[in-house]
């Protein structure tokens, strides 16, 4: 028990620093790629804590599978440099005991990993894209910058001068936009108004853009000639509701609905599911022989060829998960055969690993 409590910390303590770090680096790019959305008016700041918090799932299921393996290498590879594990071997613990004494944490790793990847992670993707949904629609002007051109997509720009206290109404608004004619015939239109307000069509789902007491410019490129109109409200669509076509996307639906639709591109994120807590019992694995090192090489000895190892087998995965999705490898095979043949490996090099230094 007391060396199941040592080794066990040794690998959790390790496994803690790289993952930190692992996150860092992870978290750190998705934030940056937030921040830039939030600086050009696409998100609210207040939003970006709430989305990196239901990332996270996602982040976790990607890091800690090689952290884990890592954890590994570099704990028992002191462990061999300081020779504790020949003091172990001689005081009767063998190859076989110290793998069952690794497959403890690497099973509880794993737990955290399958509830990471069977339903946090889905779910957290699923609540962040209804954020951004609700934040695209909600009635507010949070998103938008006073004193500062707003690009809105298919030829328009939105300007206004200031927002009211509660954000709800824009004052002093702009509006550029080019306009297909009955003729086919494309025209600049320049729109001016008092006031604007946004809201939504509850039918479509499409937003809209009111404005009040205001004039409306159309002229032709080229030309000197122009209409003008003068209105009391006026409507502008400014997009379209895009929330089912997100639905349909297989990352965001739940695991029992995966299996419920049975659909090549659903089985393939299953799998892919699946996949990533049966990682960690085959990492291991891989990771006990390799971590083996005498004083002469150093602990980072391997290190280069086990993430080559992990590199490729999570490469054939993603490789797998797209063949199966396109169809052209049957869901009945799937991923299976990449975690056998890695697992295979793993026994091979643990057998070889036992003959040469343990009982």
């Amino acid at each position: 028990m007391i060396v199941f409590r040592y080794l066990t910390r040794e690998i959790l303590l390790t496994m803690s620093a790289v993952a930190g770090i692992l996150l860092m680096v992870i978290m750190g790019s998705r934030f940056i790629r937030y921040f830039t959305d939030a600086a050009q008016g696409e998100l609210p700041l207040g939003a970006l804590g709430t989305l990196m918090l239901f990332h996270m799932p996602s982040f976790l299921e990607l890091v800690l599978p090689l952290s884990f393996f890592l954890a590994i290498l570099l704990a028992y590879g002191q462990l061999y440099l300081n020779s504790e594990i020949t003091v172990l071997v001689a005081c009767g613990m063998s190859p076989n005991r110290l793998l069952r004494v690794t497959l403890l944490p690497a099973a509880m790793i794993a737990a955290l990993v399958g509830a990471c990847s069977l339903w946090a992670t889905p779910y957290g993707a699923a609540h962040n894209e209804r954020l951004i949904d609700e934040q695209e629609s909600q009635l507010d002007f949070s998103l938008l910058s006073p004193g500062r051109f707003q690009d809105f997509g298919n030829w328009r720009t939105a300007y206004t001068e200031r927002l009211s206290e509660d954000n709800s109404r824009m004052e002093g608004v702009f509006i550029s936009e080019r306009e297909t004619r009955p003729d086919g015939t494309e025209a600049q239109v320049l729109t001016r108004a008092e006031t604007g307000y946004q809201t939504v069509d509850a039918e479509t789902g499409s937003r809209f853009l009111v404005l009040s007491n205001g004039s409306r410019y159309s002229v032709d490129p080229g030309s000197a000639a122009g209409q003008r109109l003068e209105f009391g409200s006026y409507a502008v669509r400014l997009s379209v509701d895009e929330t089912q076509e997100r639905n349909d996307d297989r990352e965001l639906m739940s695991t029992p609905a995966l299996i419920a639709d049975g659909g090549e591109e659903a089985m393939a994120q299953l799998q892919w599911r699946l996949s990533m807590p049966l990682m960690i019992p085959i990492l291991t694995l891989l990771a006990l022989p390799l971590a083996r090192v005498n004083p002469r090489q150093g602990r980072f000895a391997k290190l280069l060829p086990a993430i080559f190892l992990h590199v490729s087998y999570l490469s054939l995965l993603l490789a797998a998960q797209d063949a199966i999705a396109r169809g052209s490898l049957p869901a009945s095979i799937g991923m299976w055969p990449i975690h056998a043949v890695y697992a295979l490996l793993g026994l091979i090099l643990t057998r070889r690993d036992q003959k040469r230094g343990g009982r």
